[in-house]
């Protein structure tokens, strides 16, 4: 049995196991994540992913603490320091958001604790601040929008507007879209993180004779975008990523996200046994379908376990060597790492469909084949 240490809400009792459990456990893992506020679902997903990976495991000398960061760079930085002075922990893993990871993740390797990440891959440290003990096994941020971007630029979208916060995964949207649009755009604007209020943005997108929207907003600030969005009653066709029209969101979306392109790296009917046996055992257990976030936990988990097997990360270089090898059956099908250990994967386009009375996603077409990043060149490892 996976011994589990919920830190953020522990009684003395739990302190004690858990205390018995470090004693005892060979590895210990830290996963820091969003399980309160406008992000919770993201984190709750990333969690619950990577949980079902590490119980499917069944593995008894694993520690892992879970922490919620509230979407807070202070906060973040506070757990990871008390993970890796106090808990000592060998690996960290589930941030969500690129603020955060950038606040935790270079403090963190630079003390030679390995970091996977499952979601938030900034340009950052996929290029020049790469580092050998940091493996991205999601993709690099600028991934899932340079999909969008073929996709505008292969139905003829000739002035899209586009959208995106302000912090590094919304700049790395939005040079990604562009970087595979290369065309004309009616207009480019970044929001404010967690802003709620888009009615001057849409009064700009009904303003700019657009003739599609490309937007990245995760979260609450999707949702709130989303819902504005139809209700101005504006008759564009819609391009974003999978963060925004992905399952976790898609029920407080309603049937505004209906139609709406996607670009992903993983989706639930892609077609491979791992993924099929992923989509069945989280609906079992969780009885809900999984989103992308819990599939990149899910992947980050088994990952972890197929380095483990070979290497403990007390001798860094084998399981690094380990982790390079990414010797597991992704739910994405075809996986491995570019020499800035990130992801080289195929990237695709979703509708979002309905099943039923359910949303969710399915696989249109894929538009970039054995992707890697527009970083690697920049990383001197």
């Amino acid at each position: 049995m996976i011994r589990t240490t919920l830190l953020a809400a522990a009684s003395l009792a739990a302190t004690t196991a858990a205390m018995t459990a470090a004693a005892q456990a060979e590895v210990k893992v830290g996963v820091i994540t969003t399980l309160s506020g406008g992000g919770a679902s993201l984190g709750i997903d990333t969690r619950d992913g990577f949980m079902l990976g590490m119980e499917q495991a069944a593995r008894d000398d694993i520690e892992i603490a879970i922490e919620d960061d509230q979407r807070k760079p202070d906060v973040a930085v506070q757990i990871a320091d008390k993970m890796i002075q106090s808990d000592k922990v060998d690996i960290l893993t589930g941030i969500v958001w690129s603020n955060l990871a950038m606040a935790v993740v270079p403090a963190a390797t630079a003390q030679g604790k390995f970091y996977l990440s499952t979601n938030a891959a900034p340009a950052q440290l996929a290029g020049r601040g790469c580092n050998p003990n940091y493996f991205a096994v999601s993709y690099q941020n600028d991934n899932l929008h340079e999909a969008a971007g073929a996709y505008a630029k292969s139905e003829g979208f000739s002035n899209p507007f586009i959208m995106a916060p302000n912090y590094p995964a919304g700049q790395d949207s939005l040079a990604g879209f562009k970087r595979y649009y290369e065309g004309d755009l009616a207009g480019e604007v970044y929001t404010q993180l967690g802003q709620t209020d888009y009615a001057a943005e849409i009064a700009q997108i009904r303003a700019s004779g657009a003739d599609s929207i490309f937007f990245f907003l995760p979260g609450g600030m999707g949702i709130s975008f989303v819902k504005q969005f139809a209700d101005a009653g504006i008759d564009l066709p819609v391009m974003g990523p999978a963060f925004s029209f992905d399952q976790s969101m898609l029920p407080a979306l309603g049937d505004a996200a209906l139609g709406v392109k996607n670009g992903a790296n993983w989706s639930k009917d892609l077609d491979n046994e791992a993924n099929a046996a992923f989509v069945s055992a989280f609906e079992e257990k969780y009885d809900r379908l999984p989103s992308i976030y819990a599939a990149y936990g899910y992947d980050t988990a088994n990952l972890m376990l197929s380095a483990l097997e070979k290497a403990e990360p007390s001798d860094a270089d084998a399981f690094r060597a380990a982790l390079k090898e990414a010797d597991f059956d992704s739910v994405r099908g075809d996986f491995k790492f570019d020499t800035n250990n990130h992801p080289i994967q195929d990237i695709y386009i979703r509708e979002v469909v309905k099943e039923g009375d359910v949303l969710t996603n399915h696989l249109v077409s894929t538009v970039i084949e054995d992707r890697s990043s527009a970083y690697v060149d920049e990383c001197k490892m």
